[in-house]
């Protein structure tokens, strides 16, 4: 069993697999204005660190949907928005050879589904070597039992976390305590909207 590396902000890139109309649509309304919310919230979270963030978009985009305005606009300048054909988002050269470039080799993962482009996508990289950490709020899928597919990314090696985990361990790792004072000023103690536990 690989053990579990702390988040480091300079080592760290963000991404959000196929958060579109499409796939939103599929989930129940409240859980649908909840996701959107939170992973507005982890876009500028990691934007406040200056993290890169990668986004997909499955094809075809005029069909499934852009990334929702309220999320667009709190990704960060450096984020990349690439389409995709593929579910393993590693096997679409532009991509691999975008994240590659990044030299960073700790991915916080966000989006869907969980059982099919977040599941072979986790797959993809950790076969490149790639500590991925999973923020179990933000993943989601149409499928109402995903056990399965969460199961097998954490035998492969993917580390599943709260965003709470994930808010904190960012705000130590950098610069001590007064830049916690900071980042604590920006977003306050906890954002209310994001639970200690996985939306439901």
């Amino acid at each position: 069993m690989t053990m579990a590396k702390r988040i480091a902000v300079d080592r760290c890139w963000g991404l959000i697999i196929d958060v579109q109309e499409f796939f939103l649509s599929q989930i129940d309304k409240r859980l649908q204005s909840k996701l959107e919310t939170n992973i507005k919230s982890f876009a500028r979270l990691l934007g406040y660190f200056r993290a890169p963030m990668v986004a997909t978009l499955e094809r075809p985009v005029d069909q499934k949907g852009a990334l929702p305005s309220e999320i667009a606009k709190h990704v960060s300048g450096n984020a990349k928005i690439f389409e995709k054909d593929f579910f393993d988002l590693t096997k679409e050269k532009k991509i691999a050879d975008y994240i590659a470039r990044l030299k960073q080799k700790q991915v916080i993962v966000a989006g869907c589904e969980t059982d099919v482009c977040v599941l072979q996508s986790c797959l993809g990289l950790l076969g490149l070597g790639y500590d991925v950490y999973v923020v179990e709020e933000l993943v989601f899928s149409s499928s109402p039992n995903v056990d399965a597919a969460i199961a097998r990314m954490k035998a492969a090696g993917a580390v599943f976390l709260t965003y709470k985990s994930l808010y904190y361990e960012l705000i130590e790792a950098v610069d001590g305590a007064r830049h916690g004072e900071k980042v604590l000023a920006t977003f306050g103690p906890f954002p209310a909207d994001l639970p200690d536990a996985a939306v439901q």
